[in-house]
């Protein structure tokens, strides 16, 4: 698999100042607490829902007869919501839209796929270096003119740039995330007698608390490692700034810094603290994400957590339990470690892979209000589509979060393991991914884990 192309490629969104997005996610967030609806009455009015063209936001060629594929790394819940998408875009063209199932790390399946002739039409990218290496390797297409309208029309230039090589266009994003949020169990937390911390130390001291009355504080989806790549980031970020967080986005610092050895020393406060993980290290490893976020909502008084860190999409598996965001179910922004809260966000692209009429005409509608609407009213879905109705979502938890998102405009910090080549920051059991699964059984070893992280990335890198 070859390596992704260096981030000078791309423009230099990444090295903006963080202080806006941090400023409109915490304000955002610390307003998630009020009631949440469940629902915002009829559909009157509304883009994209029941296969009608009225009131549609985008008009779509015919397409009868011709087959489109699109592949993405998405199960569960989440699959079957992006199926109603598609089939949106089904009755509107009259395509026939097949679904294809694809494994992490998604460059490595499309490689297959394209070295037996059968790429999809359009691929779901998970990580800026996805896209950068689907250009580099003459798999991607550029994003038509219809597509482009819609993009020019709907999306800041900061979520442009980002689907954007050497100044092309080839990435819509679809689907974003906030992914700095805490998410808790209120009974827990009721029971317990905390509240929500603002700093590291208040949340160490409010698991501590939580803890004491009998319940393990924290859920952790260690057999997803992108959950703690994640848990790394929001540290780094808040505690090392926005400045340092580029350059190791880059590579441009190694590490083996000392800004990386004090985020490690401080995740490991909480990785180490004997009861503080639900299940234990081991526990911990076996437990993927949709679980990690489940059993902080089930069990009544006694759940096997009472706090789960992850971002917007949390809020689909809670919805699969009885709990109900808002009430059961509530959420603050990721404690500060240094100065400021940190705001990390994600996001999965569409790519052409084919020079299609349906891949383009894909690309355009999901570049729609029309798309993102479908995702938005089923819940545990961001968009970064800025016309994108916010009554769309179905509380106002969610509608708060998009809000901060969409208010951030282009200053945005994007996930640092999705800028990264993916044999480093997103392959299981190789790189960022496999040294944090090992940190996490032993956290002690800080500097082992900062050696093996940048030989590691030196590799990946190409330095």
């Amino acid at each position: 698999m070859r390596s992704t192309l260096r981030s000078t490629r791309r423009a230099p969104l990444h090295r903006r100042t963080t202080a806006r997005i941090a400023a409109a996610v915490v304000a955002g967030t610390l307003a998630l607490t009020a009631t949440a609806c469940g629902g915002d009455g009829d559909d009157d009015g509304k883009k994209g829902g029941g296969g009608k063209d009225d009131g549609a936001s985008v008009q779509l060629p015919k397409l009868d007869g011709e087959n489109v594929s699109v592949s993405a790394v998405w199960g569960g819940s989440e699959r079957k919501v992006f199926l109603k998408v598609l089939e949106e875009f089904e009755k509107r063209t009259g395509a026939k839209v097949s679904f294809v199932p694809a494994q992490d790390p998604i460059i490595s399946f499309l490689e297959s796929k394209v070295a037996g002739g059968e790429p999809p039409d359009v691929a779901m990218l998970p990580q800026v270096g996805a896209i950068e290496q689907a250009v580099e390797n003459k798999w991607a297409k550029p994003v038509g003119a219809e597509a482009q309208k819609q993009l020019d029309k709907n999306y800041a230039k900061g979520w442009q740039e980002l689907g954007a090589v050497d100044g092309e266009q080839y990435g819509v994003y679809f689907k974003a995330a906030n992914k700095s949020l805490v998410w808790y169990n209120t009974r827990v937390f009721e029971n317990a007698g905390v509240s929500e911390p603002k700093t590291w130390d208040d949340f160490m001291k409010t698991a501590q608390t939580i803890y004491d009355s009998g319940v393990p504080p924290v859920s952790v989806a260690g057999a997803e490692a992108w959950t703690l790549t994640d848990w790394f980031e929001n540290i780094y970020l808040s505690q090392a700034g926005p400045e340092k967080y580029d350059q190791l986005a880059q590579h441009k610092i190694k590490w083996t810094d000392p800004s990386v050895k004090e985020a490690l020393t401080t995740l490991g406060e909480l990785f180490g603290k004997k009861g503080f993980i639900a299940g234990g290290a081991d526990g911990a490893l076996q437990t993927e994400f949709p679980a990690s976020v489940k059993q902080t909502f089930k069990g009544g008084d006694q759940p096997k957590a009472g706090m789960v860190f992850e971002g917007d999409m949390v809020s689909l598996p809670i919805s699969e339990t009885k709990a109900k965001v808002g009430t059961d179910a509530k959420v603050f922004p990721f404690p500060a470690v240094g100065e400021e809260s940190p705001a990390v966000v994600g996001g999965d692209a569409a790519v052409a892979l084919k020079d299609s009429k349906g891949a383009q005409a894909l690309l355009t509608f999901l570049a729609s209000p029309d798309a993102a609407e479908i995702w938005a009213e089923a819940g545990g879905f961001i968009s970064p589509n800025k016309s994108l109705d916010l009554a769309a979502y179905p509380n106002d938890v969610q509608r708060s979060i998009a809000k901060a998102l969409i208010a951030a405009g282009d200053d945005i910090r994007f996930d640092m393991s999705d800028q990264a080549p993916q044999a480093f920051g997103g392959t299981p059991g190789k790189g960022e991914w496999k040294a944090l699964q090992d940190f996490l059984k032993n956290p002690k070893d800080v500097e082992g884990t900062q050696q093996t992280l940048e030989t590691a990335a030196a590799k990946a890198y190409k330095d």
